[in-house]
């Protein structure tokens, strides 16, 4: 490529954001949580603990 071909560049306006191919899941933590502020998930046949810190921290473990 040549210093005067600069086909090849993008400019910044024009790059985009690719879209994904599902809509992004949103579920609101204290939905999910509960009044007690933790919830068991299961996966793979594997149990793990989603809580809230005190300090409005998640935290998952096994």
């Amino acid at each position: 490529m040549s210093r005067t071909d600069n086909t090849a560049a993008t400019h910044a306006k024009d790059r985009t954001q690719p879209t994904p191919a599902y809509p992004e899941r949103r579920i609101d933590s204290k939905s999910l949580l509960g009044d007690d502020g933790r919830v068991i998930i299961e996966h793979d046949g594997q149990h793990y603990l989603l809580r809230q810190t005190h300090a409005g921290k998640l935290i998952l473990t096994k």
